[in-house]
């Protein structure tokens, strides 16, 4: 697969996804999205594997939300509140508590149950350990036991 535009068909979902996950904002998930394929297609990296695409793509998108998420720019600007609410209010109790996560723990989470990466590949592509990875998914559990109980309770 060597078109940018097959990849872009093919990969375009879980960039977005990753990226909405990280900055809770799909204004600034497609922005994201638009960085993470400008620079696929400035490098034009060549890959062995197909896993090895996708993990640079995932890569690239953490990186970029990082650097979006911490720019002046982006300190400066006010959240939508309104905006974001009303972005959340069709959505499910699971995803209104993963969502709520840090942003470490909402990327294990999105890393490990929705793009079905292991532990030791999580680890590879956040750059921590293992042991780190799997200390997140055990917190990030226990947080969205709790905020779903809490939620049951409530019923």
């Amino acid at each position: 697969m060597d078109s940018a535009a097959a990849v872009l068909s093919q990969y375009a979902d879980m960039v977005y996804r990753l990226a909405f996950a990280r900055t809770q904002n799909r204004f600034d998930a497609d922005d994201v999205l638009q960085e993470v394929f400008l620079r696929y297609i400035r490098s034009a990296p060549v890959f062995r594997e197909e896993e090895h695409r996708r993990a640079w793509l995932i890569r690239t998108t953490i990186n970029c939300s990082k650097n979006m998420l911490t720019s002046a720019w982006f300190r400066r600007t006010v959240p939508l509140e309104d905006t974001l609410a009303a972005e959340l209010s069709d959505t499910g109790e699971v995803y209104d508590a993963v969502m709520r996560l840090s942003q470490a723990h909402r990327t294990v989470i999105h890393l490990f149950y929705y793009e079905g990466y292991s532990v030791a590949e999580i680890s590879g592509l956040l750059g921590c350990k293992p042991a780190t990875v799997k200390t997140r998914l055990h917190r990030a559990r226990n947080q969205l036991r709790e905020a779903l109980k809490g939620e049951m309770d409530d019923v």
